[in-house]
């Protein structure tokens, strides 16, 4: 099926960059926020992206200028009216999550794909919020950060995801140049259920003084062969959103690895977040 133009709601870290791919792939995007200074700030960061790309060589301006025109920031939900795809990337919030498309269903046309980016939440759950005959085309596409960067798709499906909406996101996925994997609707998926338990560890190796988080980074990255540390790693990612996404695989599976450690529920009731606050398990001082 051919998809033309895409509403994507939430500019934060993952939207803007799922806004950004769209665009450059040659499609019509609306970056939509309840608060249009947030989309706007989305699409700022997206021409920084770009300009950079412009900068370094990999991108020529025309490209650049043609993709950002292609990009609409609008606080208007009645803009998915007219859209093909809409893709979620709203924080992991459920109920906030259920409420956006609850709206939407309302809105988009009757053959929109509905497309959830959530890193951790039962599509199931989220289906629910959207009429019986939607539910076969509610399913995860859930990219990884940066998105212009990362290569991979989680393709999640959902119990009532029908084969051709999975074969449009597949179709969709490999023109944005992306390699999909498949998961099923299970708490965390795939790669978080594979990832967390292993930054909880290291979480909980610094904070029972086994070593600095310099020296686990670097264990890591020399002993292991990982591109990025996972105390560094999940400062990336942002240490709420690890603590969302350990807290939603502890309650569905019930598994020790997967508790969230008390070291990180202490950041985060502190308010240090990562690099988008300046301080989580490294400091950031030009942040």
């Amino acid at each position: 099926m051919s998809i033309d133009t895409v509403f994507v709601a939430g500019a934060g870290l993952m939207g803007h960059g799922v806004a950004q791919v769209f665009a450059a792939s040659g499609r019509r995007v609306f970056l939509y926020e309840p608060q249009l200074a947030r989309a706007e700030a989305g699409l700022d960061r997206i021409a920084g992206n770009l300009a950079r790309a412009v900068k370094k060589g990999r991108l020529a301006a025309e490209e650049r200028d043609a993709t950002l025109a292609r990009i609409s920031a609008t606080r208007d939900s009645a803009d998915a009216s007219n859209a093909g795809l809409v893709v979620e990337a709203i924080f992991e919030d459920l109920a906030v999550k259920r409420a956006f498309w609850s709206d939407v269903d309302a809105i988009a046309p009757p053959d929109a794909i509905f497309a959830s980016n959530t890193s951790s939440i039962s599509i199931d759950r989220l289906a629910d919020a959207v009429g019986p005959q939607r539910r076969a085309q509610f399913v995860g596409m859930h990219f990884f950060s940066p998105v212009p960067i990362m290569p991979l798709v989680e393709l999640v499906r959902g119990s009532a995801t029908s084969d051709a909406t999975a074969a449009a996101v597949r179709a969709l996925s490999a023109d944005l140049g992306k390699q999909v994997i498949v998961s099923a609707d299970r708490p965390g998926f795939l790669v978080n259920r594979m990832l967390m338990p292993f930054l909880a560890e290291a979480m909980r190796a610094f904070a029972e003084g086994v070593g600095t988080a310099e020296d686990i980074d670097t264990g890591a990255k020399v002993g292991l062969n990982h591109p990025m540390g996972p105390l560094a790693l999940a400062d990336f990612i942002g240490l709420d959103v690890c603590l969302g996404i350990m807290v939603v695989l502890h309650e569905g599976l019930g598994q020790e690895q997967f508790e969230p450690p008390q070291v990180l529920r202490d950041l985060v009731a502190a308010g240090h977040l990562g690099q988008k606050t300046g301080r989580g398990f490294h400091a950031y001082p030009s942040r």
